[in-house]
């Protein structure tokens, strides 16, 4: 089994900070984080190799150098290699530029680590909430996928996905190769061992740039390609007032609660 994760670095803020120029992330000096559904999609594939040892799970990001520290947490969890896509011609992607890089990135990392059986993503990334990229790549491969997953087991040439729905879960079976999007399940995450977390440490990279993805019409990524278009971003400003009630005991405070209500004719 050759399982590849696609995982993202995210914000670990609520104080986004935007280009004006470009309505794009700022994200140098902003602390970042693996981004929380792509750590549970990761914990789905090392509960595959869990059951089957030989199953091997590559990660991929696409992002600037600094998404080589999630990397190397995801080396840390469960990972055995990892790769970052990276170039300044992929800047300012939206999802469907990003959908389509990473679909071109697969094609270099197969031939690399051979084919995925199957492809594993968050349902969506925290700081975008589009919930797009991971069906995007499965209609740009042609491959079948399933939406919402809260674990997957594998069975011969099927996947069956355990898959969230609005009464509540159903079990999907999925022939390979496929994508698989995935939510928070009843679990959490393990938490990396201090021996993989020093091996992660110590572990080499490999960039994987437009050059490399021969396959790739540059027109169709980065700020050029992508047509989602950013009229106006704002950081909403606190809201100030209301009133505080703190007085010596909570019989007091509840008095004065009431005679505040009481005289704006709320109650």
């Amino acid at each position: 089994m050759n399982i590849l994760v696609c995982v993202k670095q995210v914000p670990d803020t609520t104080e986004i900070k935007i280009n004006p120029e470009t309505n794009t992330l700022i994200r140098d000096g902003v602390p970042s984080i693996v981004n929380p559904f792509d750590g549970y999609a990761l914990e789905a594939a090392a509960r595959i190799k869990d059951a089957d040892p030989d199953t091997k799970i590559v990660v991929v990001s696409m992002g600037p150098e600094q998404a080589k520290s999630a990397l190397k947490e995801c080396l840390a969890i469960a990972a055995d290699k990892a790769y970052l896509v990276t170039d300044r011609a992929f800047g300012g992607s939206d999802t469907l530029a990003t959908s389509y890089i990473l679909c071109n990135a697969v094609k270099k990392l197969e031939e690399l680590e051979g084919p995925f059986d199957a492809i594993f993503c968050g349902k969506q990334a925290i700081d975008g909430d589009t919930a797009q990229v991971g069906p995007e790549m499965a209609e740009h491969m042609g491959l079948p996928q399933v939406t919402y997953g809260l674990e997957a087991v594998v069975d011969g040439g099927i996947l069956k996905v355990t898959k969230e729905m609005e009464d509540g879960k159903s079990v999907i079976g999925v022939k390979m190769p496929c994508v698989v999007t995935f939510t928070k399940p009843a679990w959490d995450p393990r938490y990396p061992t201090i021996k993989r977390k020093m091996a992660a440490n110590r572990a080499e990279i490999p960039n994987i740039t437009a050059a490399e993805l021969t396959t790739i019409d540059l027109a169709q990524a980065g700020l050029k390609g992508s047509p989602t278009k950013v009229k106006k971003t704002f950081v909403p400003q606190k809201k100030t007032g209301g009133v505080k009630i703190q007085e010596e005991t909570n019989e007091d405070s509840a008095k004065k609660l009431f005679a505040t209500l009481s005289a704006a004719s709320i109650i």
